[in-house]
C-alpha cells in the first residue's frame, strides 16, 4: 500500500549526477529541488567531489559499471517518470548511461550538460563532450546549457542573446528535441532563457537578481524542469515554472557560506 500510494501521489524522478560535499549543487541540490516539488528523488551517483561554495578541490569518478548498476536498481524498484543528468565526469560513464537508458526509453530526459564548475575546473573531458553530443543529446527531451556550455555543444562563440538563439538551433541538430539556453551569464537587464523546441522559440523572461547566493542554479533549474515533466506539465510550462522557482530560491536564500552561497530550495514553504 505504501508503494502504491507513493507512485500515485508523488512521481519518481531519477538524477544521474555527482555528489557535492558542500551541498550546494549536484545531486544534493537535485534532491532538495525534487522534495520541494513533491516528487520522490532517486539517484545514480557518477562522482564524489571534494568542494565547497568556492572551489572543487578533488574529483573521484565512480566506475561506469557501478553507475549502470545504480540505474538498473532504481528502475527495477520504482516507476521513473523523468530522468535528469548532471555531472557525468568521464566518457566511459556517458557511454554507460546511454546504454542503460536504451532499455528505458519512456521517461523524458533532461540533460544538464555540466562541463565545468563555476570556479573553472573542468568536469567533463573533450571525449566525453563528444559522446554527449552524439549519443546523449538524441535521447533528450530538452538540454539546458548555460552560455558557456552552449558554446561547447554548439561549437560557436556566444556573445549576446541573439547568438544563443542560433546556438540553440545548432544544439538541436545533434538530436535533442529541445534546447533551452539559460540567460544567467549574459550582461543584460533581464535574465532571458531561450527555449527552442523546433516549432517555436520561446523567451522566458525574468529579473536579473543581484546577490551572492547563486551556487547550484543550473542543477536546481534542470531538476525543477524534470520535476515538472514528471508531474505531467508541458515543456514550456515546466520550464517557466522552473524559472520562477529558481528566482524565488535566489531571492529568499540566507547567507549560509563565506562567499557565493546556496539557494533556498524550500522558500515556498515559508510563503504558505
Amino acid at each position: 500500500m505504501i508503494g502504491q500510494r507513493l507512485r500515485r501521489d508523488r512521481p519518481t524522478v531519477l538524477t544521474i549526477a555527482g555528489s557535492d560535499s558542500g551541498g550546494v549543487a549536484g545531486l544534493q541540490a537535485d534532491l532538495r529541488t525534487f522534495a520541494a516539488h513533491r516528487v520522490h528523488g532517486v539517484t545514480a551517483v557518477t562522482a564524489v567531489t571534494a568542494q565547497n561554495n568556492r572551489a572543487v578541490t578533488a574529483v573521484d569518478p565512480v566506475s561506469a559499471r557501478m553507475v549502470a548498476a545504480q540505474i538498473r536498481a532504481v528502475f527495477d524498484g520504482f516507476d521513473i517518470r523523468a530522468i535528469k543528468t548532471g555531472m557525468l565526469a568521464t566518457a566511459a560513464i556517458v557511454e554507460a548511461v546511454c546504454e542503460a537508458l536504451e532499455t528505458h526509453p519512456g521517461p523524458p530526459l533532461v540533460v544538464d550538460p555540466v562541463i565545468a564548475a563555476s570556479s573553472g575546473r573542468r568536469l567533463l573531458d573533450e571525449d566525453a563532450v563528444a559522446l554527449v553530443r552524439s549519443r546523449l543529446l538524441p535521447r533528450a527531451r530538452v538540454v539546458t546549457p548555460n552560455r558557456f556550455e552552449a558554446e561547447a555543444l554548439a561549437g560557436q562563440r556566444i556573445g549576446a542573446p541573439d547568438d544563443a538563439r542560433r546556438a540553440a538551433a545548432r544544439i538541436r541538430l545533434h538530436g535533442a528535441a529541445a534546447a533551452l539556453v539559460t540567460g544567467g551569464h549574459f550582461d543584460t537587464a533581464e535574465a532571458v532563457d531561450l527555449l527552442d523546441d523546433g516549432g517555436a522559440v520561446v523567451e522566458l523572461r525574468g529579473p536579473r537578481l543581484e546577490g551572492r547566493q547563486t551556487r547550484g542554479t543550473g542543477c536546481t533549474f534542470s531538476a525543477a524542469v524534470a520535476a515538472g515533466l514528471a508531474a505531467g506539465l508541458s515543456l514550456p510550462d515546466a520550464a517557466g515554472g522552473a524559472k520562477r522557482y529558481v528566482e524565488g530560491a535566489i531571492r529568499h536564500a540566507p547567507p549560509l557560506a563565506r562567499g557565493p552561497g546556496p539557494l533556498h530550495h524550500f522558500w515556498r514553504n515559508e510563503q504558505q
